[in-house]
Order: structure tokens, then sequence, then C-alpha cells
């Protein structure tokens, strides 16, 4: 459902997990009364009710089956375009849920669902049983699908979460908020938790695959140990402070750990911006006009020849990090990453 939105605002959407609801109910209906409603209204746990049209319907003995197609709004959501599947079926005992194809499995602990069971969080789960609840059902098979879904995981965290086979049916308030900050750091902390759960030692949060790829392959560590941290430094950081692991390490390009250096604990370039004094500072052998007259810090770096301005940062990054953790029993490490993917600073 498309909905309109005011000048210059970013329009929101529905989280798979409202989709997945609101299919569910229309596939419930249709077994109950051998038609669907179309559209179909839920009422989200907020208490807003948005109605959903419905892409597909199809029926059979004892089971029905609705498919609504994903409106993520203006948020870059993988899942935007995508038709969420409900196939709700007859019989057994309790509502028991069921990932079809497209949708992962758990594999891994430190998800809010044990291994073994479908990627659909506890809130769309909730969501879906309450609906079956108040149209009058008791003993029913929900099994969520997403056609294509598999592919589409491995764009996402699913893989070195964990959850395999697809896609996750998520959301806590079924709508989604345009480019959330705050689902990316929540991914985070998921991540930092499934490597608890795991016993790993070390993790790193690197601000992109360049640097990812890079400390990887120097330290050797498993696909679960690397957390996607992005731009959000600080949130990463603060959350180790109070759910440590043995070891973190820091990594991105020049341009990112100067901020970090500097204190900035969001790296966005909407929201922090490499300060060309402090840059100076670091390389007072460098004519102070001429580093102020740089257009990037890569051309500060570029201009610094052999002075090792890359370690300079890198010691200043890593003490930006140790002041976040303050006393945590974290053991911190920050590494310079280049855009060729070689590592040109370590600071430890």
């Amino acid at each position: 459902m498309r909905r309109e939105k005011p000048e210059g605002e970013l329009r929101r959407g529905w989280t798979t997990g409202a989709c997945a609801t609101a299919a569910v109910k229309a596939a419930f209906a249709a077994l109950q009364t051998g038609e669907f409603p179309d559209p179909v209204s839920i009422t989200l746990p907020k208490g807003e009710t948005p109605a959903f049209p419905l892409a597909l319907e199809q029926r059979g003995d004892g089971w029905a089956r609705a498919g609504i197609i994903k409106d993520a709004g203006d948020d870059p959501d993988v899942t935007h375009g995508c038709m969420v599947v409900a196939t709700v079926r007859d019989g057994g005992e309790g509502i028991r849920f069921r990932a079809g194809p497209g949708v992962g499995v758990v594999t891994k602990a430190g998800l809010p669902l044990p291994p073994g069971e479908p990627a659909i969080n506890p809130v769309p789960r909730q969501m879906m049983r309450s609906v079956i609840v108040e149209m009058g059902g008791t003993d029913v098979e929900i099994e969520i699908s997403i056609p294509g879904g598999e592919a589409l995981a491995g764009k996402t965290w699913n893989p070195r979460l964990g959850i395999i086979g697809g896609l996750s049916i998520l959301g806590t308030t079924g709508i989604v908020h345009p480019f959330s900050c705050a689902a990316w750091i929540s991914s985070i902390h998921r991540g930092i938790d499934v490597a608890r759960a795991m016993g790993l030692q070390h993790v790193a949060g690197c601000t992109g695959s360049t640097s990812e790829d890079a400390v990887r392959a120097h330290y050797g560590l498993p696909l679960e140990a690397m957390l996607d941290m992005g731009d959000f430094a600080g949130g990463l950081l603060k959350y180790l402070r109070t759910h440590p692991v043995g070891r973190i390490t820091i990594a991105g390009g020049f341009g990112k750990i100067s901020k970090l250096g500097q204190g900035a604990l969001d790296l966005h370039s909407g929201r922090s911006q490499v300060d060309l004094d402090w840059l100076a500072e670091q390389c007072p052998e460098l004519p102070r006009p001429r580093v102020l007259a740089a257009n990037t810090a890569q051309e500060v770096l570029e201009m610094a020849g052999g002075i090792d301005l890359a370690q300079r940062v890198a010691g200043a990054g890593l003490a930006t990090v140790r002041d976040v953790l303050k006393d945590a029993p974290v053991v911190s490490d920050v590494i310079i990453v280049s855009r060729q993917g070689e590592i040109i600073a370590h600071a430890i």
C-alpha cells in the first residue's frame, strides 16, 4: 500500500512482519469463509491500522495462501518490492510457524530465536498469533515464504548471523522508517550477541567491504566475527562496553579513521567531516597552508609522502576507541586500509 507524504518528507513503509501478518489474516479468512478480504487491514503494535492489497490468492483443501508486495517506502530496503506469502493450513496442535522458500532458519545462538527455528522474529510471530486468535483459530500451521528470498539474503547480515536459506521476517512496530540508523545499530548489536554466544574472542568493526576483506585476511577471522559497522563506530563501541568480547579491531579507510581520530563516533559524511586543521596538526612537517588547501584527506595523505601520517592517525583513532570503551575488558586496535585493500597503518 503506497501512502502520500508531505513535500520533502521521506515516505515510511511496512516491515516484512507487517506484510506477513496481513497475508496470514487474508489467508485464514479465506480458509474460514472461502473469500479473501482485499484489501486486508491489520492493527500494528502502536495502534495504526494500515490496509494492504493482495497480490496473490490461492486456496485448496485445508489450506489458503495470500501474498502481499512489500512497500518499504523511501528506505533502500533489500526486500522492497518482494512478495511476502503466507500459507495457512488447518490442523495440528497450536499455532505453529514454518519457514517456506526464501525464509531463513536460525542455526546459531545469540539471536532472539533458538537454533532450528524459522527466522520469523518474536513480534511478527505475536502479531500473526493475535490475528489467528481474534478470528477464532487455535490449531493452524503458518508458513511464510518470500520468492527469491534466498538470493536476496546474500545482501543482508543473515549468512554471518547464522540464518541460512533466506531472509528474516522482522519488525517491532510494523513500520519501516527510511534510512533508519537505529535499525543498522541494532543489527550491529545482534552481531555482537551472536559472536559472544559462539564464544568468539576477537571481532572486527569495519567501515566497508575493502577494509573488512583486508582485516579478515590479516587475522584469519571467521565471517561471524566481522561486524558491518559502517559509519556507526559509536553504536558498536558503546555496546561492547557493556557486552565485551576479548578483542575488537576497528578498520577503515584513511578519511574515516581520521574522523574517528578527531573524536567523531558517527563517520557518515553527512554527520561528520574531516577537520583539515586537525589533520595539519598530525603532520607538522608539511606547510600548514598547503594542508588546509587540500580537497580531501586522501590528498593530504598523498602529500605526506614519507611521513608516517597514516600511523599517527591510526594512533589517534585508537585513543578514541579506548576512550569510549573506558574500563571494559576489551583489547583494541585500529587498522587503516588503502583503497587498494592494503593495510597501511596499524595501531596496537
